[in-house]
């Protein structure tokens, strides 16, 4: 009796401990950040993938005016289940990422200032990274600011567009260009700032005509991440989407991105 008794009490102490460790889990919310001549909507797809793996029923969108004002659009109730969260930018066609970041951290600081998030995940399309590497960059070591959690980047181009970048340019075994491009001298700070413990999924295409790139974003820029990450980064892999799903603007409407980030992000 005394043994059936041990074990019932044992069995009440590990679901006593399993439902405190339920409630103790944190929230985090994902912010979606769209790339240039964009809007929330190109962020939808994955979104509503999200919610139809169970990961959330909160959506809110973000909307940040050419002033960098930011407006909470939808309802964030304070327990809310990691929560999905569209940034808007209302001056999308604006080239310069660095005013970007500075959008961006408008949103980040309504939502904590309304809900004290510790944590948040990023998930970015095409200039969209760009803007995050910046907000990155300029404040991953503010403590007023939630620390990143994971970062998703979807065409991602550090090292420069198809434009910009040498079609001749080769990486070395940590990632690094022989010749930089775009931003990505201005991104090198970060392999000395990048949030500690972060973990990164760098998603890129490519098409297979020739040009061993998405349209605008060559496979080997998108690749320069891991460079700019690697040196803090608890971890960090690659996926590439191959064919006429790897188009540039088809990378944020495609199921396969959808599985990868919602495995990676939330492990379902």
């Amino acid at each position: 009796m005394k043994k059936i008794l041990k074990i019932l009490l044992g069995l009440v102490a590990c679901l006593l401990f399993s439902m405190q460790t339920a409630q103790a889990k944190e929230n985090i919310p994902t912010l979606f950040v769209h790339g240039w001549g964009s809007s929330y909507r190109a962020e939808e797809h994955m979104v509503k993938a999200a919610v139809k793996a169970k990961v959330t029923n909160t959506i809110v969108h973000i909307d940040v005016d050419i002033y960098g004002q930011a407006h909470l659009v939808g309802n964030l109730p304070k327990n809310a289940k990691d929560p999905l969260v569209e940034i808007n930018f209302e001056n999308n066609k604006n080239v310069n990422a660095m005013m970007e970041a500075q959008y961006l951290k408008a949103a980040v600081e309504l939502l904590q200032t309304k809900y004290k998030f510790k944590k948040l995940n990023f998930v970015g399309h095409s200039m969209g990274n760009s803007a995050i590497l910046f907000y990155l960059r300029d404040n991953a070591g503010d403590p007023n600011l939630p620390k990143l959690n994971k970062q998703v980047a979807l065409a991602a181009f550090p090292n420069g567009l198809v434009d910009q970048m040498p079609a001749d340019v080769t990486l070395d075994q940590a990632g690094r260009p022989n010749v930089t491009a775009g931003d990505f001298e201005n991104f090198l700070v970060l392999r000395e700032t990048y949030p500690a413990g972060a973990k990164v999924l760098n998603i890129y295409g490519d098409v297979l005509d020739g040009s061993e790139s998405d349209g605008p974003v060559p496979v080997k820029s998108a690749q320069t991440l891991r460079y700019l990450v690697s040196p803090r980064a608890k971890s960090y892999q690659e996926k590439e989407i191959r064919g006429k799903m790897g188009q540039h603007s088809k990378l944020h409407n495609n199921s396969q991105v959808d599985r990868a980030l919602i495995k990676f992000l939330w492990g379902k």
